[in-house]
């Protein structure tokens, strides 16, 4: 309901993925709950969800639904989470604003008059607005930490090749134009503490399974809880 009233206003949900309600009836029936338990996610449109198509904000993507599920979708729901919608882009990706021919101008809920950022723009404005309160954004040049920026969120780009990434479209951009720039999908939400729940949920034997090019690392809650790093002196003294 929220979601659909944040769209109203900004225009940022693209699909709302059908069989949620299902999932969180087989959910229940689990004895094991994961870390993500019973919790909405809304969803990057260039990100694969079974049964919908990831247009990059382009008509000749239209006509493509999706098979199955990505691999950070599969392992969102093995750890509870339920992906509920899916988030405006602009088109073909490469752009700090987000708008597109098919789906419109998404505008920023704190300030209609201004831009929510690109290119995971859907992704600031729904969880800005109240819509949603953890998505999944992709990132090469800014394309999380700018609508974060706009819509005063946090996100991350998490280092290269930390988490399942494979660009769904040729012709989308969030892929690396030169090999030292790595896109990377990453957690927006409005607080630090989500964006390491989700981390933690993301680095876990599922994910390495799925994806065995993913170094099986999982998430490091000291390092994260240590705060702020130390100064170089700091770290040079015995």
């Amino acid at each position: 309901g929220e979601a659909l009233e944040v769209n109203r206003e900004v225009n940022c949900v693209t699909d709302f993925i059908h069989g949620c309600e299902d999932q969180l009836q087989k959910l229940k029936k689990k004895k094991e709950k994961g870390l993500l338990y019973g919790i909405p996610i809304s969803i990057k449109d260039h990100i694969n969800c079974k049964g919908h198509i990831s247009s990059g904000g382009m008509v000749k993507f239209l006509g493509q639904v999706k098979e199955e599920d990505s691999v950070i979708v599969q392992v969102l729901k093995h750890q509870g989470g339920i992906p509920f919608v899916k988030t405006n882009i602009p088109q073909t990706m490469i752009n700090y604003d987000c708008s597109n021919l098919i789906f419109g101008q998404t505008l920023n809920p704190l300030n209609p008059q201004k831009s929510p950022g690109g290119s995971s723009g859907g992704e600031g404005a729904l969880i800005a607005g109240g819509g949603s309160i953890l998505g999944i954004g992709s990132d090469v040049a800014g394309s999380i930490r700018l609508p974060s920026s706009f819509c005063g969120l946090c996100g991350l780009k998490p280092t290269g090749n930390r988490i399942r990434y494979i660009p769904t479209s040729p012709g989308c951009s969030d892929r690396p134009f030169v090999l030292a720039v790595t896109g990377m999908l990453g957690p927006m939400a409005r607080d630090v503490d989500s964006l390491a729940l989700c981390m933690k949920a993301l680095l876990c034997q599922e994910m390495f399974q799925l994806d065995p090019t993913v170094p099986p690392i999982p998430f490091d809650e000291q390092v994260r809880l240590r705060g702020t790093p130390m100064s170089p002196s700091a770290q040079q003294s015995p």
